[in-house]
């Protein structure tokens, strides 16, 4: 064995291997192999007071596969660190080669960006080194993040129970707090509407002398309904053609926003399934990766995927249908190294590999497919009509839209939708009669509550983060009991309310959306090498460390809440406290006292076990997670993170679940139930 080529991901090394032969080897990192030491000052694993230097120590799980990786790399002339294409990607290989010991003229970087036999060929061919620029900005993220997660969790832990904060966390709980408190102030506004309801069609009051008309009040209703008649002269008939235009093929941000609105999967949800997709999956005759690398900001494809897709519009849905190649005004913050995410080629259409695909991951396979085809087919055309029509000095609109040319949305339609409504024909100064008209009573809406890809949309609008890792922003503030989901909306709990408060009464001008965007803009400039990794990090610490320590010194310290029982050990009152696993009971005059009370458990029952004689009870991990598991453990081993129900799957017989809003199978997915 003379070449061994290091990737993040096992499957994709089996992928990578069927494409390279025998004088190749491939092996997995399982992702980074050290982190940051939790030694040394506030245990941070930065040396603070010489050039903020990382300590990096083996993760301890990966220790046994180091020593494996070491004896590969001494059996290897050529070692290829192809560890993922971005900023993550570049600091693993270089933790990689500086770990075992790889020299400077032994290695090769190599960047797959798609996981086909071709891509994975020529990538092979024209290897690169490690950008080391990459490399400092995400050591600099990563030294950012914990030296502000370790000390404003330590104090907000001491001070108010708290869990945790972080740089990016933080803000976007505060996003999801003042929205709340948005709500909370909102003072709905009354008005009225007026329509008039014709035989064929409904026309509402739109002006009044020419200029735009609201109504406050019922009087003010009133006064419109006694000055007109029964009478309409039709004023103004203007038809437009309208195009509407295709959008961008997908980036990380808008692949798990369509994602969440369109399929109802969460981010993590679809970030996972992605990376199935890319990885690599088992056709007929091969396996191969179905779309291109899923973090990315940039909308750009590729000539050589535009060129036969061009061509596959052309021979499938005729000339008419071709479009074009969409540029972004928007350049700001976008790392253009990587395409958009897209299929690894525009044959493989999702019936073709449906056989071979899990439900879920074929609806999400379908999304990204049909996204990038609409994404380069024509405009659909509408012809838009709009008629206003005059009674006394009140005049009234209607509108229709007729869809003329489907364009795009001949592959799209299913997740766009575009009604006909149709308008009868009107003759100017033709006279229209009705005495139907109706009032209306509303009132003002308060700002809605963040959804998952409403947030995601905001944080990725204001420049908080990165779209890679929104989705553990968004598992992190629920794991943190910070926030609760109501109708799939985020709705901040009462320690997420007094978080958020704290964390502004002492670091505003650092926990905030200008101080974030302006980091992650220094971070780009690291990245581009245009600033110093470490002096980035002392500008920041020089505003931060003293903050911190006013915060240790001047946060009021929260009481734990007294039950109303005395400690049967030292008679003290008992108070709740706040754990790694939760709230429990125990002694006020901890430490003197270390009596905790032990809590009777109920187990909710769900259904009888599939397995054996036993029930299945709603359980919960050490960190809060619930999940599904026989009572009759350890003797039975069932478990599952989906709630299981009654009956068994008529396809092969296994237990059924409800999951995403349907009963399925747990085995195979057949859906018994919408």
């Amino acid at each position: 064995m003379k070449n061994l080529v290091i990737v993040e991901s096992p499957s994709k090394s089996k992928t990578i291997e069927k494409y390279l032969g025998s004088n190749y080897k491939v092996v997995s990192s399982k992702g980074h192999i050290r982190d940051l030491a939790t030694s040394g000052k506030y245990g941070l694993g930065v040396d603070l007071e010489n050039g903020f230097q990382p300590n990096y120590v083996p993760i301890a799980r990966q220790k046994k596969l180091i020593s494996e990786l070491k004896k590969d790399v001494k059996d290897s002339d050529t070692i290829y660190l192809a560890s993922d294409p971005d900023r993550e990607g570049e600091a693993i290989a270089w933790h990689l080669k500086d770990t075992l010991g790889i020299k400077d003229d032994q290695y090769k970087r190599v960047l797959f960006n798609e996981i086909t036999h071709d891509k994975v060929i020529e990538a092979i061919a024209h290897p690169t080194v490690i950008d080391y620029n990459l490399v400092h900005s995400q050591e600099t993220r990563r030294i950012l993040d914990r030296i502000i997660g370790f000390r404003l969790s330590k104090l907000l832990q001491s001070k108010i129970g708290a869990k945790s904060a972080g740089r990016v966390q933080s803000v976007a709980l505060k996003l999801i707090v003042d929205r709340e408190r948005e709500i909370m102030a909102f003072q709905p506004e009354e008005y009225w509407t007026i329509t008039a309801h014709f035989e064929d069609f409904d026309a509402t009051l739109y002006q009044y002398k020419n200029e735009d008309i609201t109504l406050a009040c019922e009087e003010d209703a009133k006064k419109v309904l006694d000055s007109i008649s029964e009478n309409y002269l039709v004023s103004s008939i203007e038809k437009k053609a309208k195009n509407k235009n295709s959008k961008f093929p997908f980036i990380t941000s808008t692949l798990q926003q369509e994602s969440s609105t369109k399929l109802g999967f969460p981010a993590k949800k679809t970030m996972s399934l992605a990376q199935k997709l890319y990885e690599g999956v088992d056709l007929e005759n091969e396996t191969v990766g179905l779309i291109t690398y899923m973090r990315t900001d940039s909308i750009r494809l590729s000539d050589e995927f535009i060129g036969p897709t061009l061509d596959y519009i052309s021979k499938n849905y005729g000339k008419e249908y071709l479009g074009y190649v969409k540029k972004s005004k928007k350049t700001e913050n976008v790392q253009d190294a990587h395409e958009a995410i897209r299929p690894t080629s525009i044959l493989r259409t999702p019936e073709v590999v449906k056989p071979y695909l899990k439900p879920d991951e074929f609806k999400l396979y379908s999304l990204i497919y049909k996204r990038t085809l609409a994404s380069l087919m024509a405009a659909a055309k509408v012809d838009q009509t709009t008629v206003l029509l005059d009674n006394s000095l009140y005049t009234f609109k209607t509108t229709g839209q007729v869809l003329v040319f489907d364009g795009y949305l001949k592959v799209y339609k299913d997740y766009e939708s575009s009604e006909d409504k149709i308008l009868p024909e009107f003759v100017c100064k033709e006279e229209k009669h009705t005495s139907d008209v109706e009032s209306e009573q509303h009132f003002t809406k308060p700002p809605a509550r963040y959804s998952e890809p409403k947030l995601i949309k905001e944080m990725e609008e204001l420049g908080i983060g990165r779209p890679s890792t929104y989705a553990q922003t968004m598992e992190t503030i629920k794991d943190r009991g910070y926030v609760l989901l109501e109708e799939k909306r985020f709705k901040p709990t009462d320690i997420g309310f007094e978080t958020t408060d704290k964390l502004q009464e002492f670091f505003s001008d650092l926990i905030n959306v200008e101080y974030t965007r302006e980091m992650e803009e220094d971070l780009d400039e690291i990245a581009d090498g245009n600033m110093v990794w470490n002096q980035v990090l002392s500008d920041f610490y020089q505003l931060f460390e003293p903050r911190v320590l006013k915060a240790f010194a001047d946060m009021e310290k929260k009481e734990p809440v007294q039950t109303g029982e005395n400690c049967p050990e030292c008679g003290n009152p008992l108070v709740i406290r706040k754990g790694r696993y939760g709230e429990f009971t125990a002694c006020s005059n901890y430490p003197e006292c270390k009596y905790i009370k032990k809590e009777a458990k109920e187990e909710k029952v769900i259904i009888d076990c599939p397995l054996c004689d036993g029930k299945i009870v709603e359980r919960k991990t050490k960190r809060g997670k619930v999940f599904y598991g026989c009572n009759h453990f350890p003797k039975c081993k069932f478990a599952s993170w989906d709630m299981p129900v009654s009956g068994k799957c008529p396809s092969c017989g296994e237990y059924l679940i409800s999951k995403d809003g349907k009963v399925k199978c747990s085995k195979c997915e057949t859906v018994v139930e919408e």
